[in-house]
Parts: C-alpha cells; structure tokens; sequence
C-alpha cells in the first residue's frame, strides 16, 4: 500500500502543476481535479464560441489550449478537430478530414461521441466512424488510422463513443460493439498497434479507467461481462472481475478503490492476479452519468435525476442528502474540491455544493434566451475554469 500512496501523490503533483484536463472526466478518468485553483462562487459564462457539427464529444484542455471534435454534413461524415484559445474563445486552428467508416448512430447520439484525449504533446481523436488521428499541439497532422480498413467489421448501428486514454508512451482504444470487438494498445509516435484483445460481443459505451499498482500501468476496461485490468504497455490481462458492469456509466476511480456502475455500486480492490470486493449497495443504481468519488464520498445520479450520497468507506448512504437536480442527463459530472460540476441536456449548468448537509446548487442557463442547445457532454476543469459544449456551442464557466 506504501509505494502505491507515493505513486499517488506524484501523480497528484504532476497533475496539479500542469493543470491539464487530458482526457474524458479528467485525472486517470476520476472525473475529479486535482488542481489548487478552485472555481469562483459566483457563475458567469466567460465567452462562448460557435462550432461548426454536432459532438457529444467534451473538451480536453492542454495549457493555454481547448480541444473539441465534431461531425458536420448530413451524414456527419465531415470530421473536425478544432482548437480554441482557453483565454478569449478565439479559434487557433481547424482541421476537416472525411470519415472512412461507418456514420451511423442513433439519431441523439453523433459521430463525434468519443471524447479525444492528450499526451501534453499530441492530440489524439477517435470518431464513432473508427477514425483515429494524431495531430500536435499546432495542428500538424502525425498520423492516422482508418480502423474500419482493418476491422471491418467493427461497428455499431446505435454509434460508438468509448474514449481512448493515453498511458506512457501507449495510447489505449476500445471498439466494443456486436460483432468484432476489441481493445487495441497504440505507439503514440507511429500508430501502429502494440497489441490487441479480443472484447466481449455487446455493444459498449463506457470508457476506460487508470489504475496503478503492482509494478505495472493498467486500464480497467469495463462491459456487460465486469471489469479487466489490463497491462497498457503490453495487453496482459492482470486482473479481472466477473460479475457484470454496465455498459453506458463509467465505474468511479477513488483513490484505494474503483466503484464499479455493477449491480448498482460495488467497491473493488484490485490486487495481483485477484480483485477484492469491499462492498455492495444495490440501491445506488446510476442512470446515465457515471459515479463520482470526491471527499470521502460517492455520488450517484440515478434516472429520476436525484443526486445521492454514499460513504466510499462502507457504501452506506447519506439519508439526508437526496437532491433533485435538473435533468435529465447525458453527461456526467466531475468534481473540484467540494463542488460538484453537472449540465443537463438543455443547457442548465449546475454546481452543487456538497459541503453542506443537504447540498447546495447554483446553476446558470448556458441557452440563449429563445434558443435551445442539446448539452450532451461531461465537463473539463481547468485553471480555474469549466468548459462544456452543446451541439452548437463551446462555453468557459468561470
């Protein structure tokens, strides 16, 4: 347990010093910021910027750099890469390429589902249509991978949004689906693959945790089928749990614990060759966001939009704290010292504070007046800031 506290407390001041939001919900996919700059009380909407296609897709931010993907067209077989100064909302540079797989999704849904993600030095986005592409920090096209080309029957006809992580020098990417399912590890400098896996059958939408111990990196790679860690570097299977999880909510990361979305909540311990299961509440069922773990707590939004409570030592759950917020839902929240970030499908961006007893919510309307916006995606924190986007709309909450 020693040298695993100390890998965390590096991990934590690395992250704190840069300040990056890297990845779908943020430090190894907590959801949780580990910076020291906390958003201010009062809300406002900093700027706000236009963007050209649909995305459910949530920014990343790199230094002084925000990152979004989006599908454009009538068949969004139009793919962008867009990067925004975090400052002032100006658009540095854009990227258009054409979609070499498949585009179709579910009609709520779009092709630019998957949340791209960075190595502090390279921009890699994955689209539903199983493109992939390497562009740096200045646009410059690195690589790409038409992944249709080489598993052509990878695909999904609801669309797929699973979220590729970067670990070391190894990006990960999941394409989960009915038909040719599969986990592939990446070089990041030449996109050739490292090593693949063979996933379960089912159509997957949950995206991929980091998880370290036992002298090795791992991703905790989740489906109907329960929860694998998995070697980053070399696909090795190091530990499995096999009692089911969900396939839409992610799995929460704590600090000495993953709280798996599986027959509600269960708290695991992954250790070498084994995971221990330290608890179950059945009753802490997640809709469509994932879990959260910030302060000692879990917090869970279940489908009738109701946050609740749970003590991540035991599972039990705080009878007090039971707060309707308005939903309903597609994105998850994430989490910066005791507030809680969270932003419904019709643009109502909520911050609830969880230091008090029963909770406490500030919440401003990123909709015009007379507009409306379809707010699908999970937030990012960074410098201080919270950025989230619609369909139509890239916004700084500060």
């Amino acid at each position: 347990m020693f040298p695993r506290f100390l890998l965390l407390l590096t991990l934590f001041a690395v992250t704190a010093a840069h300040a990056d939001w890297l990845q779908f919900r943020g430090p190894n996919g907590s959801a949780v910021s580990t910076e020291t700059k906390i958003p201010a009380d009062t809300l406002k909407v900093a700027w706000s910027a236009d963007l050209p296609g649909r995305g459910l897709a949530a920014p990343i931010i790199v230094g002084d750099k925000v990152f979004v993907t989006c599908g454009s067209g009538p068949d969004q077989a139009t793919l962008h890469v867009i990067c925004f100064s975090a400052k002032d909302g100006h658009r540095l540079w854009e990227r258009v390429m054409r979609a070499t797989g498949r585009t179709m999704t579910q009609g709520k849904t779009g092709v630019a589902a998957a949340t791209p993600c960075s190595d502090g030095k390279h921009v890699f986005a994955l689209y539903s249509s199983n493109d992939l592409f390497c562009f740096d920090l200045d646009g410059n096209l690195v690589w790409l991978r038409g992944l249709t080309f080489d598993y052509s029957n990878a695909s999904n006809s609801l669309g797929m949004a699973q979220s590729p992580v970067v670990v070391g020098d190894t990006l990960i990417v999941q394409s989960e689906n009915d038909s040719e399912s599969f986990a592939a590890g990446i070089d990041i400098a030449t996109g050739i693959n490292r090593w693949k896996i063979d996933r379960p059958k089912a159509a997957n939408w949950s995206s991929a945790l980091l998880w370290s111990g036992h002298g090795a990196e791992a991703v905790a790679l989740q489906s109907s089928k329960g929860i694998s860690g998995v070697d980053a570097r070399t696909g090795k299977e190091l530990w499995n749990y096999a009692d089911g999880a969900s396939t839409i909510p992610s799995s929460a990361l704590g600090s000495d614990a993953i709280y798996a979305s599986s027959n509600g909540i269960t708290a695991l311990l992954p250790e070498a060759g084994a995971v221990s299961q330290l608890w179950r509440n059945e009753k802490l069922r997640p809709g469509t966001a994932s879990p959260i773990a910030l302060g000692g707590n879990l917090y869970v939004v279940n489908n009738a939009g109701v946050l609740l409570k749970a003590d991540t030592k035991t599972g039990t759950e705080d009878a007090k704290f039971k707060l309707r917020l308005k939903g309903p839902f597609s994105g998850s929240p994430v989490g910066i010292g005791s507030k809680l970030y969270i932003v419904s499908e019709r643009g109502i961006f909520q911050a609830v504070d969880t230091s008090t007893a029963e909770g406490k919510v500030q919440e401003i309307d990123l909709a015009a007046p007379g507009t409306k916006e379809l707010v699908m995606c999970t937030p990012a924190i960074a410098n201080g800031a919270v950025y989230v986007r619609s369909d139509g709309k890239l916004w700084k909450v500060d």
